[in-house]
């Protein structure tokens, strides 16, 4: 079957400073037991926030490391999870209920894209 990669893209201007609610917890912690069970998920992960990480840039014969936060970005990626489903829209309706367990003041975006294989 293949795999697929879901990058969680938040808007962290709109991110509660606090993190996750523990009732967002439980309920992405429920989800995640499900999908495992249903051998769905194969990983998953959160980030720490841009101004704990660094970009490191290969452009024009010379790397540039930049440190944290990165003010020109709006959505950054906030995690990932690595799906194995039977097709795109299968792995996409798994997403969709990752999505639904965010209250509402969260801006949270996924891009949903086949691993290559081999």
């Amino acid at each position: 079957m293949p795999r697929y990669l879901s990058l969680v893209q938040i808007d962290e201007s709109t991110a509660p400073a606090e993190g996750p609610s523990p009732e967002l917890m439980q309920r992405m912690g429920e989800l995640i037991e499900e999908m495992t069970k249903a051998g769905v998920l194969l990983d998953t992960a959160g980030l720490t926030p841009t101004a704990q990480g660094n970009r490191v840039r290969w452009e024009g014969g010379q790397l540039s490391v930049t440190d944290g936060p990165f003010t020109e970005s709006k959505e950054v990626v906030g995690g990932y999870a690595i799906i194995q489903a039977k097709d795109k829209a299968e792995a996409i309706e798994w997403t969709k209920r990752f999505l639904k367990v965010h209250e509402e003041h969260w801006t949270v975006t996924c891009e949903v894209r086949e691993i290559a294989e081999g």
